[in-house]
């Protein structure tokens, strides 16, 4: 974006969704109210962004075009702001916004099939995959007895030990969540975006689980791959598993609120993946978040709402997805609308075309920004001025 705005000569504004960040509508007790969950919403937010537009506007009466920009969520933002206001909005790019990753429009187990492609690919076999699949049965086993959880509790340095089954399970979300992130951020270089993690985490992850193995060496080679993750830096001394609950993460509470209430997106996985088999469960799913939150999901607001099934509803967008995210499967990836482009990148992560220019940023991560940047020029010169 910083490239792109000095390009063209454009003022970025970067607008902080309510509910995130210091955005708190009823300041610490925010969170601790049901009543107080009924301003977060997609629409609400669209709405802010639309009178922070207008009252910009109307400051300035000389504006060009606004163009959205966002990635993952914000992509699916800066789509629909585009479609709800297009007086307002006059294009948009959504990098690997998964706007279609929603109940009857994509498979529920596509994340988790992308996952585990991403590391069965990561060297020449399909090892680092099948290892991690066949780690779910090894902690079992060894939580099942006092010894078995000694090993474990070693092996990983918790920073709470394993006791009891509710805390495995923990351990178990944590991992899920792990290999999904290390996907996300697989990026060439080193980053920090949801860990300091390598170059191509996956692939430095993958080198410890290269051949078939079982046991303690497969405990062991777990165990140095996850460190991979959770202790790149070497400064961390001991592992939390149950920062997969910490509301202080990346939106933390808000987020976890919204996929309570709208953002309804079936996850589940087969026996063939690398992740637990599991199945999509709306009920389940329904009387987890009334539990925690006192919030009935909506399952089709979104499709409702803002569509997806195809594109003909949409108009100056741009859709572009990586092969390397798992979010891809849920993205837009083919349109016969002219005025909707789709840009696929063989060897992007999660929303890479988005990030600052890096001397080892792949071919097509700049073939991409290039087009982008063509495609949004041309927004530019035929913009009414």
């Amino acid at each position: 974006m910083w490239e792109l705005a000095q390009k063209y000569r454009a003022c970025v504004v970067f607008a902080e969704h309510r509910y995130y960040g210091k955005s708190m509508p009823f300041g610490n007790m925010t969170f601790n109210l049901t009543q107080n969950y009924g301003y977060l919403s997609v629409e609400q937010a669209l709405e802010d962004f639309a009178w922070l537009i207008s009252s910009m506007q109307e400051k300035n009466k000389k504006y060009g075009p606004v163009i959205a920009f966002g990635g993952s969520y914000g992509g699916m933002l800066s789509a629909w702001l585009r479609m709800k206001y297009p007086h307002l909005v006059y294009g948009a790019l959504a990098a690997s916004a998964p706007v279609r990753q929603f109940d009857g429009l994509t498979a529920c187990d596509i994340f988790s099939r992308i996952t585990t492609s991403i590391f069965a690919t990561s060297f020449n076999n399909r090892s680092c995959a099948d290892n991690i699949r066949k780690s779910w049965e090894l902690f079992k086993q060894l939580a099942s007895s006092d010894d078995g959880k000694k090993k474990l509790n070693a092996a990983f340095k918790f920073c709470e030990p394993i006791k009891a089954e509710g805390d495995l399970n923990k351990f178990f979300d944590y991992l899920e969540d792990v290999y999904g992130n290390l996907a996300m951020a697989n990026y060439p270089y080193a980053n920090d975006f949801l860990s300091p993690l390598p170059p191509y985490p996956v692939r430095q992850f993958c080198s410890y689980l290269q051949t078939p193995v079982s046991g303690d060496k497969l405990l062991d080679g777990m165990q140095q791959a996850i460190n991979v993750y959770f202790n790149f830096t070497g400064a961390t001394k001991c592992l939390d598993y149950t920062s997969a609950y910490d509301p202080s993460s990346i939106g933390g509470n808000a987020w976890e609120i919204q996929t309570c209430n709208q953002m309804v997106m079936p996850m589940c996985s087969t026996p063939e993946t690398m992740f637990r088999p599991k199945e999509w469960n709306f009920k389940e799913y329904a009387d987890k978040c009334m539990e925690k939150y006192h919030i009935k999901p909506k399952l089709d607001d979104i499709t409702v709402r803002y569509g997806g099934r195809n594109a003909r509803e949409m108009s100056n967008i741009i859709f572009s997805n990586g092969l390397l995210d798992p979010w891809s499967g849920g993205g837009v990836l083919q349109s016969d609308n002219p005025t909707v482009h789709i840009i696929i990148i063989p060897e992007g992560a999660h929303h890479l075309d988005l990030r600052a220019k890096h001397p080892k940023d792949p071919i097509s991560v700049l073939q991409a920004r290039n087009r982008e940047s063509d495609i949004i020029g041309k927004w530019i010169n035929e913009y009414r001025w």
